[in-house]
């Protein structure tokens, strides 16, 4: 995995090199009006920086003066706000020496960040192939990866970077096995660019097997009582033996190395893959260290880019699919409901301004990399980008929620569970293999890909949250399109369902 060297972070070493920070450069994406873009970057303690945005004819756009502070040898800068578009050029000037980025767009800029779902690269999912190939049909989709990082302090800035700001390729979006890019970011950007039609920049600052303590700031940490001793091994349970946690398990280590050195940068929006390392770790305080880490991180780049990126900044997030069949645990079920802080649908009083992608019907059991990573993330972004049009942009009329249940009746002795909705649904077939279960009175009803046949009545039902997990897919895709009396529905896999999202 290729690290791009930076400059060191130590006055003395910075002080006489000028310099944007690590994750400026070429080909990046700023965020459009109405906010401004934060710039920063380092020069010698005292001197005076002009920071320079030009049309790519030369003609000077506008000119801003910065002062480099002591002892840190850093200079910040705020751009005004600019429409989308581009390209520009964008130069800083300290004396006789000046750093110059090129391919300079503006739009709307979106950090993606969790564990190793949010890491798959598009190498790694259903149609890999045909994803990559699309890339180039995509320009103005720009990709930036932080690399893996920890760190007991806070940082200023990125140690290492996997990716600089690039134009998408098949080569950059599947540099290997849970490298770069994000599947789920690439794809959320791409649907959203395909709506929007101005550039869209994707951060990606993830690491698979992490919790999310390790992603949380002490503020946050605190506010759910697990700051005192967090680092005893004594409140870290034993692992169970399926569960990997390949990264880092210490609290703060990833807010500190991934996150707070970007504070700096204005953003559009989040999105959020994480919590299958929290179904075996600190489960029923999930639903207040997420919440708590969705008002930190929005609080810190609220500050951190002089009030530019909006107060309540949009976050977006992915349910936890299931992964395993028949089990009789229920940590993921449990996980699922914390995930909408105990309510069951998002947004909430507790949770405003979120959006959440159902994925408990995209379990994959035959997928390569184990059924805990499904392949499908078509879905997973598409339902993500209903949700920002929805929530982050403000689309009106936009089906991105649902089906919600408006009564549901278990009938023991036949071993149903009536579930009565308030929309259509309607199923989809998506390819041959395919076999999806939904049950209509009194007999169930078996969707195949050569159509509709009866089988017999489901073997066992319970009602959300706390279903048993299973990996047969027990509820149809389904889309909001008007109203049906009842429907029947068999589920083995628990947490709310109330958000479907798209077909």
């Amino acid at each position: 995995m290729a690290a791009w060297a930076l400059l060191a972070l130590a006055p003395v070493a910075a002080g006489a090199i000028l310099s944007f920070a690590s994750y400026y450069g070429n080909h990046m994406v700023l965020q459009k009006e109405p906010a401004g873009a934060m710039v920063w970057g380092y020069g010698e303690p005292g001197a005076a920086v002009t920071v320079t945005l030009s049309s790519n004819g030369g003609l000077v756009l506008m000119k801003k003066m910065a002062q480099v502070k002591e002892p840190s040898g850093t200079w910040t800068t705020l751009l005004d706000p600019m429409d989308q578009g581009g390209p520009y050029t964008l130069t800083a000037r300290q004396g006789l020496e000046n750093v110059t980025l090129r391919d300079i767009y503006f739009g709307d800029v979106w950090l993606c960040s969790g564990q190793s779902n949010m890491v798959m690269t598009v190498l790694q999912i259903t149609n890999a192939s045909q994803e990559l190939a699309a890339a180039a049909h995509y320009p103005y989709v720009r990709v930036f990866a932080a690399a893996p990082s920890r760190s007991d302090m806070e940082l200023e800035d990125l140690e290492h970077i996997d990716l600089p700001w690039s134009i998408p390729t098949a080569e950059n979006l599947g540099h290997g096995n849970f490298t770069y890019f994000s599947a789920v970011c690439w794809l959320l950007g791409r649907y959203l660019y395909e709506a929007l039609r101005y550039p869209v920049g994707l951060v990606e600052a993830a690491w698979g097997g992490t919790p999310i303590e390790a992603w949380s700031s002490p503020r946050a940490l605190q506010a759910c009582g697990l700051l005192e001793d967090m680092r005893s091994p004594a409140l870290y349970p034993s692992i169970s033996p399926h569960q990997h946690f390949s990264g880092p398990q210490t609290p703060s280590v990833l807010w500190n190395a991934m996150i707070h050195p970007l504070l700096n940068m204005t953003l559009r929006g989040i999105a959020w893959y994480q919590g299958e390392a929290n179904a075996f770790l600190h489960t029923d305080q999930y639903n207040c260290t997420f919440p708590a880490l969705i008002d930190d991180w929005r609080r810190a780049f609220h500050a951190g880019s002089a009030g530019q990126t909006e107060p309540l900044l949009p976050f977006g997030f992915v349910q936890l699919s299931t992964y395993r069949r028949q089990s009789l645990q229920d940590s993921f079920a449990r996980l699922r409901w914390h995930q909408t802080a105990d309510v069951g649908v998002v947004p909430n009083a507790r949770m405003p301004r979120t959006f959440m992608a159902v994925a408990m019907d995209l379990c994959d059991e035959h997928s390569p990399y184990g059924s805990i990573h499904p392949q499908d993330k078509q879905n997973v972004a598409h339902r993500l980008q209903l949700g920002a049009r929805a929530v982050a942009y403000g689309e009106k009329n936009l089906v991105f929620q649902g089906p919600f249940p408006t009564r549901a009746v278990l009938e023991v002795t036949r071993a149903l569970l009536n579930v009565t909705y308030s929309q259509q649904l309607v199923w989809r077939q998506r390819d041959t293999p395919v076999f999806e279960q939904s049950c209509s009175s009194p007999r169930s009803i078996s969707m195949t890909s050569s159509g509709i046949a009866p089988t017999a009545p489901c073997p066992s039902c319970a009602v959300a949250p706390e279903l048993h997990q299973d990996c047969r897919g027990g509820l149809p895709r389904a889309q909001q399109m008007g109203r049906i009396p009842s429907l029947s529905c068999c589920s083995h896999s628990g947490g709310a369902v109330q958000q479907m999202g798209g077909s």
